[in-house]
């Protein structure tokens, strides 16, 4: 497995990370197999692990944390996220200095660690001035329970506003941002992996799957299928056969298994490949919920793919366009109507 320096940090990360959403009650119940899943990432040489409080109201980070008892806390780089709501408290959610507080003891009680290596916020906010997150995350750093700290889903202008106002206020920034990126997801090579790039911000992505559109299983003759995991059944404009953006998908992705095959690999291998390639991104998220899933994904990360490969994508889905916006996993508050109307 390849290593590459997360950002500016001096941290080395796989170039695949192993995402765990997929592990609890919203995909994976089974606790024992999720733990052998991640112990053979981890021997397959994954030492970068990514997961979020709200990932099945915590059973995910409960199930991390099992997996790296008996000595392998310390040889993973271990990432968390919170944001998202935690209860029916108004305040169990968002990016405050007051639920940051108890969120990150939370997480760390869940995950049976004493530290967080990068704690993420899991989306940006309009209505909490980046300051006091920052501020807040800043002295959790200076108190040894987090070593940095990142964002995810940001548009390009919250990533450089919180920059700025890091730099400005002589708080710790955001070494890293995770966004989705995917053959059909290509939205942020626009204006987020630029922007990351040029404050030297590590990129772990997420979904390079596009949600399992790129898994294979979603062909022209079945016409589609539905989500089997509690988590995807939830995105439901991802999945909508009746959307004119998904029949989009589901025509390209037969386009591309054909690809795919004409080079001598799986879908998969192609479309994790691709995200991998990207000179801005630094680790891909794969989210297996089987243990046939995740053989199926590590050999991605020796794929290395031909410049008449690359351009065939780029004839499919245009660089810098995302083929349904419900992939973007970001709803810019700015095009609400309420933004737009007195």
């Amino acid at each position: 497995m390849e290593y590459r320096l997360l950002g500016r940090t001096g941290v080395s990360v796989s170039k695949l990370c192993l995402g765990s959403m997929m592990f609890g009650a919203w995909g994976n119940p089974q606790h024992d197999e999720s733990i052998r899943i991640i112990n053979a990432a981890l021997d397959a040489g994954i030492n970068f692990i990514d997961t979020a409080d709200v990932y099945s109201a915590g059973e995910s980070e409960e199930i991390v944390g099992k997996a790296l008892t008996g000595g392998r806390r310390d040889n993973v780089v271990l990432a968390t996220k919170f944001h998202s709501s935690m209860g029916e408290d108004p305040n169990q959610q968002g990016s405050s200095r007051r639920w940051i507080i108890r969120a990150v003891e939370d997480s760390l009680r869940r995950l049976g660690t004493d530290y967080i290596d990068l704690y993420q916020v899991h989306r940006p906010r309009t209505d909490t001035d980046i300051e006091e997150t920052l501020g807040a995350l800043t002295d959790l750093v200076h108190q040894g329970k987090i070593r940095y700290i990142g964002a995810s889903t940001f548009p390009a202008s919250q990533i450089v506003d919180a920059q700025w106002v890091a730099r400005d206020r002589r708080l710790q920034r955001f070494v890293t941002e995770q966004p989705p990126y995917s053959i059909f997801t290509r939205g942020v090579e626009a204006d987020v992996l630029p922007t990351a790039a040029r404050y030297g911000m590590g990129v772990l992505t997420y979904s390079p799957l596009a949600g399992g559109w790129l898994s294979g299983r979603w062909r022209k003759e079945s016409g589609g299928s539905t989500p089997t995991s509690a988590a995807r059944q939830r995105l439901a404009a991802r999945f909508d056969m009746s959307l004119e953006e998904n029949q989009r998908k589901l025509e390209v992705a037969e386009a591309l298994h054909e690809l795919a095959e004409d080079s001598g690999m799986t879908l998969i291998e192609l479309a994790i490949a691709f995200v991998v390639n990207h000179p801005a991104v630094t680790s891909a998220i794969i989210g297996p919920r089987t243990m046939e899933q995740l053989e199926s994904q590590l050999p991605a990360a020796d794929v290395v793919l031909e410049q008449e490969t690359l351009d065939r994508i780029d004839e499919l889905v245009t660089p810098g366009t995302t083929i349904n916006p419900a992939d973007g996993g970001y709803d810019n508050p700015a095009l609400q109507p309420a933004a737009r109307r007195r």
